[in-house]
């Protein structure tokens, strides 16, 4: 469904997404994203974000990962 793709940093607290792609990212933050468990395909809740918009918090594979807005805004993401 194309209206529901949008870049990670757009979500807002309670959403659930899937990961789609990384956009414009250094692979050394794709790859330690990757790391993390945040892969193509996986999906995740927003839990918090932060007052300032940075850092956003996530609970992905039963664990809680915060990601910065900027690294946020290179991930595509459905929700689900």
């Amino acid at each position: 469904m194309v209206d529901s793709v949008m870049r990670f940093r757009q979500l807002k607290v309670g959403s659930r997404a899937r990961v789609l792609r990384y956009q414009g990212l250094e692979s050394r933050y794709r790859n330690r994203l990757m790391s993390l468990g945040l892969t193509p395909g996986t999906e995740f809740e927003v839990q918090h974000v932060a007052p300032l918009g940075d850092p956003i918090e996530i609970r992905v594979r039963g664990f809680h990962l915060s990601v910065r807005r900027e690294e946020a805004g290179a991930i595509e993401v459905e929700l689900v």
